[in-house]
């Protein structure tokens, strides 16, 4: 037996189902398997094409795409390709190409099916999904905590590299959670040992302190399963933890997210953290409201679509502060990008102006005042061109009031509190939905803290910020009818936006207020008003139904006009509804308003 089979069978013993075949069967079928060397942006197959077997990846990545180019998988060592296609008609269902140098072992298609044949465990591995075409499991709709593999394996500080290291080839697994008691630390990969112990030449006593990635970016169990894709592409990396408050919980890679399809907003995600001018980005984000229409018409849930979208406009600001930064230099004290308005709040859709600040260091200097002026006019021309409008009230980080330092912000909310004027209220409304994007986040975190106290506790700034919540009203007409606009472009049409979710927005940030709560989406605010008791079960319930009808009927709406060749707006005619959507519309209108009744006269919500 050569070297080359030898190897060989040792790799296919860690690939389930090949794990499970007898010593003798497993020899032979690894006797057959065909090895291909491909460099990085290979095509493997194009999808139409006879396949000759199925393939398995030794080492590398390789991606996914549909008929349309929309990303389907990534896909990394040990993962399987091109099994639906061989077992459909023998023809690729995919496209498939590599995305970093690999090798690739390819079964032939007789040795497969002999093997389905003959083996129930390759029978009801490849068989699992089949008859689910049009019904596949999608990633954007998953929580992170049902992707999570296993239980998650975590080593000391102080824990040998060597011992680490026979922790992961015992358990057959690329990564550790590096923990001090259950709080995560840092992590440690495949990579950290080759890179930082074998390459440069360090003691295998040495402590996984000395060469884990320290405080790494991580996700709590009920984020999107998109979020994962979202951030291995945007920051290049394979591993994410996953911790809930600051307990490690579960590990995630890029071989978790097999067999899960991908939305297409990942590789507008992709394309975007790759771009290096301003006007590659435009070209990217200018596909927005085609991706819309593909969300809304695969029936994504609405906070789903608009959380899809609002990460592509993280994505640009990100990039767009890097590159700010590539241009004028190192930031010369910590800052921090926040989002406001639609953005802050997860919610954008297919149009979308732009509404952010800036927080800076207190110890910034006059001078590193006007390199922060120098960044927010890069990046919010930047977000400009890629299609996100200068805000008409001038609610941007290029605005002197809006980019200040941290002790001013303090300021700021302690003002609008301790005198909630007219602006004040307005102002506070906007500023309670702000969301970190890009910088040091510890800038804000404790501020938010602050304010949600301070602001809870002033009776009278709450009752002003009710009194400012009603003042946007769902679109109700006397006799079962709706008040849709009298005059101008939009005659004889609902607002879907100031007249439709805007008014549950507010709604749910006067509930989060009242309740200290952080979360900035809506409908994540409604969810946790319910679980404090600001609000009764059946009037949160009632509530989030409304709200869900509303905002998908407004994302729908964009989609038709998508469709028909015009640019997306938040302005429906009920004429073209049918007279059952008509009805379901006008109920949830009328949720709405009875639960702004319930919290003008104090009450929670109706019971």
């Amino acid at each position: 037996m050569n070297d080359d089979l030898k190897a060989t069978i040792a790799f296919l013993e860690t690939v389930h189902p090949y794990d499970t075949l007898p010593k003798d069967e497993l020899a032979r079928v690894a006797g057959c398997f065909v090895r291909n060397e491909f460099a990085a942006d290979t095509l493997v197959y194009q999808i139409g094409e006879p396949l000759a077997g199925i393939f398995l990846i030794k080492r590398g990545g390789v991606e996914v795409l549909d008929r349309n180019g929309g990303l389907v998988s990534l896909l990394a060592a040990r993962n399987t390709f091109g099994e639906r296609g061989l077992m459909r008609d023998g023809l690729a269902a995919t496209t498939a190409h590599t995305r970093e140098d690999s090798t690739i072992l390819m079964l032939p298609a007789i040795e497969f099916r002999e093997l389905i044949a003959r083996f129930p465990s390759f029978e009801r591995f490849f068989n699992r999904g089949r008859g689910q075409d049009h019904h596949t499991s999608d990633i954007s709709t998953l929580k992170v905590a049902d992707l999570i593999a296993r239980k998650p394996l975590s080593c000391a500080p102080d824990t040998p590299v060597a011992e680490a290291a026979r922790m992961m080839r015992d358990a057959q697994i690329s990564s550790l959670g590096v923990t001090d008691g259950e709080k995560l630390v840092g992590i440690l990969t495949v990579r950290d040992l080759a890179n930082k112990v074998l390459a440069e030449g360090r003691s295998a006593t040495t402590p996984v302190a000395k060469v884990m990635t320290a405080k790494p970016i991580s996700l709590p169990p009920t984020a999107l399963g998109t979020d994962i894709l979202h951030i291995m592409l945007e920051r290049k990396i394979g591993h994410l933890p996953i911790v809930e408050d600051g307990r490690f919980v579960g590990m995630i890679t890029q071989t978790d997210l097999t067999r899960f399809q991908a939305v297409s907003s990942a590789v507008l995600v992709r394309d975007l953290a790759g771009a290096t001018k301003v006007a590659e980005m435009a070209a990217v984000t200018a596909r927005i409201p085609r991706l819309l229409v593909q969300l809304v018409g695969g029936n994504h849930a609405h906070e789903v679509v608009t959380r899809l979208i609002t990460d592509i406009a993280d994505t640009v600001t990100r990039r767009l502060l890097a590159l700010a930064e590539a241009e004028l230099g190192a930031a010369p004290v910590p800052y921090l990008w926040l989002a406001c308005g639609s953005q802050g709040r997860q919610e954008q859709t297919g149009i979308s102006d732009q509404d952010n600040c800036m927080i800076i260091h207190n110890n910034a200097t006059p001078d590193d005042m006007v390199y922060f002026a120098k960044m927010a006019k890069i990046v919010s021309d930047g977000l400009n061109e890629c299609g996100y409008v200068y805000c008409p009230g001038d609610m941007m980080a290029t605005a002197d009031r809006w980019r200040v330092r941290q002790k001013l912000w303090r300021d700021y909310f302690q003002r609008w509190i301790a005198v909630p004027s007219n602006e004040a209220q307005m102002l506070a409304s906007v500023m309670f939905d702000l969301r970190p994007i890009g910088g040091t986040v510890s800038l804000y975190q404790e501020l938010q803290q602050e304010t949600l106290d301070m602001a809870a506790k002033n009776s009278i700034f709450v009752a002003h910020m009710i009194a400012n919540s009603l003042k946007h009203t769902p679109p109700l007409g006397l006799i079962r009818g709706f008040a849709t606009i009298r005059s101008g472009e939009h005659r004889n049409h609902i607002d879907m936006k100031h007249n439709g979710v805007v008014p549950v927005a507010d709604l749910a940030r006067v509930y989060a207020l009242q309740g200290r709560l952080t979360a900035a989406n809506t409908r994540a605010r409604l969810q946790g008003a319910e679980a404090a008791g600001i609000i009764s079960t059946s009037g949160a319930r009632d509530l989030i139904e409304a709200y869900d009808l509303i905002a998908s009927m407004r994302l729908e709406n964009q989609a038709l006009l998508v469709r028909s060749g015009r640019k997306p707006d938040n302005f429906l005619s009920p004429t073209d509804l049918s007279d059952f959507e008509r009805s379901h519309l006008r109920d949830a209108f009328v949720v709405v308003r009875t639960m702004q009744s319930a919290l003008a006269h104090g009450k929670g919500a109706p019971g």
